[in-house]
């Protein structure tokens, strides 16, 4: 099956501070949302990219990507994202027009992706229609109640990261059930209408970057992987 990754990049960073939403910050004198992409075309080169961003940062990213080398400029289309992250999953799906395919919905405020993670979701979508990488929870976990809060088995719980993985039929179909219903990620999209989630190991140090603390640990540990490879 021909594979789609739609990277959603479409928030506004008010958390970083600055006016720069964090997916155009420099993180190793490369854009965050650079790093995201290099790993789907590392992982294989034929996968379409579709990055979903900010209307008002189209211009301004495609004036970046045409002055990069050719060996770091990846093939990819982009489109305006919406008011929500919901809608801008939906804004990047309507560009993929092959219903028989996969596609990888990932967040592109995470930039320390690796290929394994990729290659592992995409292998777990020959068994169901929905896979995300997840990682176990370290720290102890409380539930708050009308009551005040209980502690609960942190071994009952996992941590979820993207990118998730879908066949791309069964996802569009489930955001048209899912009405306007606001989902923190897709997999829930996907429970709502009646599919199992299958879950496959993820990576503790593929952080989300939300503020300026996340930013400079993705820097130290940008910064291992070079040296470790």
């Amino acid at each position: 099956m021909r594979k789609y990754a739609v990277i959603v990049a479409g928030g506004s960073g008010s958390r970083m501070g600055g006016g720069i939403p964090k997916q155009f910050r420099n993180l190793c004198r490369r854009p965050v949302l650079w790093w995201s992409m290099k790993a789907f075309h590392d992982e294989d080169p034929e996968t379409q990219l579709i990055l979903v961003l900010p209307e008002e940062f189209i211009g301004q990213w495609k004036d970046f990507f045409s002055s990069l080398p050719a060996t770091e400029r990846f093939e990819h289309c982009t489109v305006a994202g919406g008011k929500t992250r919901g809608e801008s999953v939906k804004k990047g799906l309507e560009m993929v027009n092959d219903p028989d395919s996969l596609v990888a919905v990932h967040d592109g405020a995470r930039p320390l992706v690796s290929p394994d993670i990729i290659a592992r979701g995409w292998e777990e979508m020959s068994r169901k229609f929905a896979a995300i990488p997840v990682i176990p929870v370290v720290d102890s976990l409380r539930l708050i109640t009308k009551g005040g809060s209980i502690s609960v088995d942190r071994s009952e719980y996992v941590a979820v990261q993207t990118p998730q993985v879908f066949h791309t039929a069964r996802l569009k179909e489930a955001y048209k059930s899912a009405s306007d219903r606001n989902f923190t990620d897709d997999a829930a999209v996907m429970e709502h209408a009646g599919y199992e989630i299958a879950l496959f190991e993820g990576n503790p140090d593929n952080i989300k970057i939300t503020d300026p603390k996340d930013m400079a640990i993705a820097e130290v540990l940008m910064n291992k992987c070079k040296t470790d490879a």
